[in-house]
């Protein structure tokens, strides 16, 4: 009995230290595709930001919307010098978001016309499997 006990400890501990051995992999793997979509919105292709977000994202905002919505909030700060990763930070849940695996990212950002703005990114694991941008934004 006392060996099924230990063995019972030894599982949850084993599962406990994968489940957060895959939380720095998660967060590469969401700061990249932040990366990826964050470069298609500072080249001002707004679409295309649209087309590569979450689908909770794309089901939130119609393309339409979201590219009048980013262009008005980035015009403003004009373009992109230097962007420093501040924060990145595992969540299995978000207030008023769909329940999920999120990354909420913050960057130290440089524009032109405005030197010190946080960028907020939040990938998610989207149902395909991969993460894609589900929330922006700045200030």
């Amino acid at each position: 009995m006392k060996l099924i006990a230990n063995l019972t400890i030894m599982a949850s501990l084993f599962l406990a230290t994968t489940a957060f051995a895959q939380e720095p992999e998660a967060v590469q793997q969401a700061q990249h595709a932040a990366d990826r979509w964050l470069a298609l919105v500072d080249a001002g292709d707004y679409a295309q930001s649209w087309d590569q977000g979450a689908s909770a994202f794309q089901a939130a905002v119609s393309r339409p919307a979201w590219m009048s919505a980013v262009q008005s909030a980035r015009a403003p700060f004009g373009i992109m010098k230097a962007r420093t990763l501040k924060v990145a930070s595992y969540k299995k849940s978000l207030p008023g978001a769909p329940a999920g695996e999120y990354v909420v990212i913050q960057y130290s950002s440089q524009f032109a016309n405005n030197a010190n703005a946080i960028e907020t990114v939040t990938p998610m694991l989207d149902k395909d499997g991969t993460w894609k941008v589900s929330g922006y934004f700045i200030k």
